[in-house]
């Protein structure tokens, strides 16, 4: 199953790689330069499909439970001054994708959209430590009847070109369901009240709608 982001550039690269084949196998006489032209489209159109794929993931909905919104790697877990929607200290918990990962974004808490907004910046790599405020990126805030409001920062990466966000304030989303996609390797940021009880440590690898990244007691 792949992702309705990668549809257009999926047909558009198959397109591209079987005008190349025809043309290389028209011109072209030697047979293994042939070959390795057939062989390098065929590897570059499995990376394109793997990088769109969108696995089917069955969430255990719990309004006390914060799940990981993608798949990847714990790179932060800090205390942070949050300046742009709470103004005040928040627990920050980033998850980086690598360009292998699953790069679909999902609902970390079920509830109301209260703000959305999309902010151009820069492509600095997404472990920098500026990038969560330099970048391109999206912020999100669901609220919660459990956990309150729960913030969520998509960030494009020196890869990523584009981040694509689905969330509108108002509406009324499901926890684990698809919020949105970025494209070509990212970070991605959940802002939790100071106090949450974390589940996840540096380094651990998690995926979006099934790991429980932290806890938050009715």
């Amino acid at each position: 199953m792949f992702h309705k982001e990668g549809y257009n550039i999926m047909v558009i690269t198959a397109i591209i790689l079987i005008a190349i084949n025809v043309v290389s196998y028209s011109l072209i006489n030697i047979y293994w330069v042939k070959f390795a032209i057939a062989a390098a489209s065929v590897i570059l159109f499995f990376l394109i499909l793997q990088f769109f794929r969108n696995p089917k993931r069955v969430t255990e909905k719990n309004d006390e439970h914060i799940i990981a919104p993608v798949d990847g790697k714990v790179v932060a877990i800090e205390e942070v001054f949050e300046k742009e929607y709470f103004k005040d200290n928040r627990l920050q918990i980033s998850i980086f994708m690598s360009p292998v990962n699953v790069h679909v974004t999902r609902h970390p808490v079920g509830g109301e959209v209260t703000y959305s907004k999309y902010h151009p910046g820069r492509f600095l790599v997404a472990w920098h430590p500026k990038s969560s405020e330099e970048n391109e990126r999206t912020t999100v805030v669901v609220k919660n009847n459990v956990a309150g409001e729960i913030m969520y920062r998509q960030i494009a990466g020196a890869m990523a070109k584009r981040i694509v966000n689905y969330a509108e304030v108002g509406q009324q989303v499901v926890q684990g369901s698809d919020s949105g996609f970025i494209k070509f390797g990212s970070r991605v940021d959940v802002f939790v009240p100071v106090g949450t009880q974390v589940n996840v440590e540096i380094n651990q690898k998690v995926k979006g709608g099934i790991s429980v990244i932290a806890n938050i007691p009715s």
